[in-house]
């Protein structure tokens, strides 16, 4: 989607334009290794996803790709392995799978449509550590984060909340790189 600017110079054109003539001439002999600095700055959500779809292709056709971002929403889409970097040091390294179970809780994001919202609630803490959770929904369901012990098993905690009512939502919380990241450096 260039061909209209093709006899404009880069100076000529908007920062997101000049940037998509940048990757073009980047990637345009499919080299084996690329290295990306923030390569969404600037770019509109179209063209982000554009720019996004170009690279996981290239990966997918066998270049190792590199990236530096502030955007940990970008690690989630795009990386397999990451390495998170602060005040020059590395604080944490891994596969993106790997370091999201180290980070876990066993925490579930419940929603149940059940008119004993006070009884299910004061059972579920004397049995759980439970907290007030804030998703939309339709309706007004119970809604609650329940962390389990390790040798809870969710399944049965998921047939426990059947017997009070219709579960509307039933989620494990697996914490965000950006979670991850701010909570790492907090740590460190």
């Amino acid at each position: 989607e260039i061909g209209d600017w093709w006899n404009k110079k880069i100076q000529e054109l908007s920062k997101g334009m000049a940037q998509k003539i940048q990757f073009v001439v980047t990637v345009l002999h499919e080299p084996k290794l690329l290295i990306f600095d923030e390569p969404f700055s600037g770019f509109d959500p179209i063209n982000a996803n554009l720019i996004k779809d170009e690279i996981l292709k290239l990966r997918d056709d066998g270049a190792t790709v590199i990236f530096s971002t502030h955007r940990m929403e970008s690690v989630e889409e795009l990386c397999d392995e990451i390495t998170l970097i602060h005040k020059s040091n590395k604080i944490l390294e891994g596969t993106l799978i790997d370091i999201k179970k180290q980070f876990k809780t066993n925490t579930f994001e419940i929603g149940i449509d059940t008119k004993q919202h006070l009884i299910l609630e004061k059972e579920l803490s004397e049995k759980f550590e439970v907290s007030p959770a804030n998703f939309k929904s339709l309706g007004d369901e119970l809604k609650l984060n329940v962390k389990l012990s390790e040798s809870d098993n969710p399944n049965d905690l998921l047939s426990y909340l059947c017997n009070y009512g219709m579960v509307s939502h039933f989620v494990e919380l697996i914490p965000s790189v950006n979670d991850i990241f701010i909570q790492s450096v907090k740590n460190n």
